[in-house]
């Protein structure tokens, strides 16, 4: 029988954290969102490996609205066999998650009835660090929409074979742990539909490599906002560009730009905006492929506002004996993948641009306070880690539930300005 979540599970300390992995598509695009909740504190790493992490999980995305953690994309939830056979879990959107069966979950009668069941309400299901073709996958295959395969735990010669023999069962593969760009190829020619790791916002340096013309453009625009240059020179500059001109007011006119009235020109975005809030959406446009529109739907782009947004957020929350002004945070965290952007080392980026040196020791070194908010940020999108984050944050004068709160302030920015400008363009 389900048991009731109230009575049975304990949530965990309120010294946790929530995780977002993204899920790319073969095209390259957000498709969903792992969902994880993480302990700070080394001694309750466990805290995910059991149901109290999915019921922690399941009710903060209850309280908050699952758009606000994910926006408009899936969100892929982990459930053991206690949580799986649990009534909490029929708190989630059945039309907004999908629930990941664990591995350690055996496949007995009592599971695949509360699966068929659970079916029954529209959940779907994915299966979790498949290795081989076992007993409790081929039980459990026909009732999953995806497979999901770690790459790391197959030998490279038998992961052909295993995909080759998940797919003759008509499911989507995802590939876990994709970490580099040859492993990503590797499985598109595989055929896997889906991709979860970090190989996108790996920066793979180029030798020789040059900063496109107009990204050029757009970096010597964020210096005019930097010097003395009248407003007129400015909008001048951004006027030589007309694809840039038309995306800067594409993204000023979201909600998240905080401007309530329509803005038509550049000389209006200026003097509405500020320098401060312009530099803002320029940063943001370096992301754009050259020649394209904005899109938010860039895992890197959306990983650089995430950074950005949730540094410029933690600025107001350090402890009273730090200092960090916000738009320099944003700076540090949306630059700081500039490098996998332009297939550049930063430091050669940084001889490109002039920038604030306690930015560039963030950049290059993670000093300074700004660099140990980027090392806190950085931690939170490798969640394992998770005594290493506690040390950084005590450094910095914050609590767990301090950065929780603002990360799902900066998810929900992000999310809002993606959905706005998808409107737009579309």
């Amino acid at each position: 029988m389900p048991m009731d979540v109230r009575t049975e599970l304990a949530l965990p300390s309120d010294d946790f954290f929530l995780a977002r992995q993204p899920i790319l598509g073969r095209n390259q695009r957000l498709v969903a969102f792992e969902l994880l909740f993480r302990s700070a504190d080394a001694t309750d790493a466990n805290v995910t490996d059991n149901a109290a992490a999915t019921a922690a999980v399941i009710s903060h995305a209850s309280q908050l609205g699952m758009e606000q953690v994910v926006g408009e994309r899936l969100a892929f939830v982990n459930v053991d066999e206690v949580s799986l056979m649990s009534d909490f879990v029929r708190f989630l959107p059945h039309d907004k998650v999908i629930l990941e069966i664990l591995e350690t979950v055996t496949a007995s009668e009592q599971v695949i009835a509360r699966v068929t069941e659970l079916k029954q309400f529209g959940f779907k299901f994915a299966l979790d660090d498949v290795i081989a073709d076992s007993d409790d996958v081929r039980k459990l295959i026909a009732l999953v929409d995806v497979i999901k395969i770690d790459i790391k735990g197959v030998a490279p010669a038998a992961l052909a074979s295993l995909a080759g023999s998940l797919k003759k069962a008509d499911k989507k593969l995802l590939a876990e742990k994709v970490e580099t760009v040859e492993e990503f190829e590797q499985c598109m020619a595989l055929g896997f539909e889906y991709f979860q790791g970090y190989y996108f916002a790996r920066p793979v340096v180029l030798s020789g490599k040059k900063i496109a013309p107009s990204e050029l453009v757009i970096l010597r625009l964020l210096e005019l906002l930097n010097s003395d240059a009248s407003s007129r020179e400015i909008e001048a500059a951004v006027k030589r560009d007309a694809l840039i001109s038309l995306n800067l007011l594409r993204l000023v006119n979201t909600p998240a730009s905080g401007v309530r009235e329509r803005i038509d020109s550049l000389g209006q975005a200026i003097e509405v905006l500020g320098r401060t809030q312009l530099q803002r959406w320029l940063q943001i446009l370096l992301y754009t492929k050259p020649g394209a529109e904005v899109e938010l739907n860039s895992p890197l782009l959306q990983m650089a506002t995430t950074r950005g947004k949730l540094m410029e957020l933690m600025s107001g929350k350090l402890g009273p004996q730090l200092v960090a002004c916000p738009e320099t945070a944003f700076t540090v965290g949306i630059m700081s993948l500039m490098d996998a952007l332009f297939s550049m080392s930063m430091q050669d980026i940084l001889e490109t641009v002039v920038v604030p040196e306690e930015v560039r020791a963030a950049l290059l070194a993670r000093e300074g306070v700004f660099g140990e908010m980027l090392k806190v940020v950085e931690l939170l999108e490798n969640p394992k880690r998770g005594s290493q984050l506690g040390k950084s944050l005590k450094q910095l004068g914050m609590t767990v539930k301090q950065v929780r709160e603002v990360e799902l302030q900066a998810f929900s920015w992000v999310n809002e300005l993606a959905q706005e400008v998808e409107q737009e363009v579309s």
